[in-house]
């Protein structure tokens, strides 16, 4: 039986017919969202006609919600320079003192400007020292964990992983899905799928690729097999195959590239090319 929620509505119920007063309001199905009840009891009793009708409203609801286009990447935007960070995970570290991840732009730019004045290397963001040993800044990134920090229970939990303890990275990774975490969600969908740290459950592992996918995780939405391609090459081959329309494919490719100009930046370019020449 789905929940329900109060509405101020003036409509009928579903299952009696009795209307909305000033000192009863009726509750809406959050499943479909189409009926209305003045009673938990009148719901019970309406299920068995309203079932078929609310399971499909449900579904389409649901799939509404799946594709829509996300607003932003699902890292979100660097909190520095303020642009979306790009999809790739390797562009960006997350800094244990304050839980915050940066752009690989930002963090070069704050590089350079400490070599040219001779200052000591600290936190782009909140300017905390940084740590001397990979001890010291576990224990940083460790508290962010006590504290409940999204981004650093995924990487505390990808360390784990690393090491093979699956059982602790399924523990961090559900605590930081429980916040929305897409990038969580997305490893916890592997998790289940692959039987590591858990049983093999793959209804778990298409909820969490949905749940990564709606929040903007390209991969996530990549294993599901939907439409929307994260690969370029992929989506012309389907173009030339007939699986994609003309007005579709060009649709697409505006969009890949104004996402892609959206993550651009001086200070990423520069960065880049650092990163190209070994400096």
């Amino acid at each position: 039986m789905s929940e329900v929620v109060e509405v101020d509505d003036t409509s009928c119920c579903a299952s009696c017919g009795i209307t909305a007063k000033d000192d009863m309001k009726l509750k809406i199905c959050t499943a479909c969202k189409l009926v209305r009840y003045c009673s938990v009891k009148c719901q019970k009793e309406h299920r068995p006609k309203h079932k078929r009708e609310c399971k499909q409203r449900a579904a389409e609801l649901h799939d509404e919600i799946l594709f829509q286009q996300p607003e932003s990447s699902h890292l979100g935007d660097c909190p520095i320079c303020c642009l979306p960070h790009l999809i790739y995970r390797s562009k960006a570290n997350v800094w244990g003192c304050c839980g915050k991840m940066i752009c690989r732009g930002c963090q070069c730019a704050n590089t350079m400007r400490e070599i040219e004045g001779s200052m000591d290397r600290r936190c782009p963001f909140c300017r905390h020292p940084l740590p001397a040993t990979e001890e010291e800044a576990l224990k940083l990134l460790m508290r962010r964990v006590e504290a409940n920090d999204p981004l650093s229970l995924v990487e505390v939990g990808a360390k784990r992983y690393s090491e093979g303890d699956y059982a602790s990275a399924f523990k961090y990774w559900t605590n930081a899905a429980e916040s929305g975490d897409a990038s969580a969600h997305y490893h916890l969908s592997l998790l289940h799928h692959d039987g590591e740290g858990v049983e093999t459950d793959m209804k778990k592992a298409v909820y969490h690729s949905e749940k990564a996918a709606i929040a903007g995780h390209p991969i996530g939405r990549y294993h599901l097999g939907c439409a929307e391609f994260d690969d370029v090459q992929k989506l012309k081959e389907s173009f030339q195959r007939g699986d994609v329309s003309k007005e579709d494919f060009a649709a697409a490719l505006r969009g890949h590239h104004a996402a892609v100009e959206a993550t651009k930046s001086p200070q990423r370019r520069k960065a880049a090319e650092a990163t190209m020449y070994g400096k």
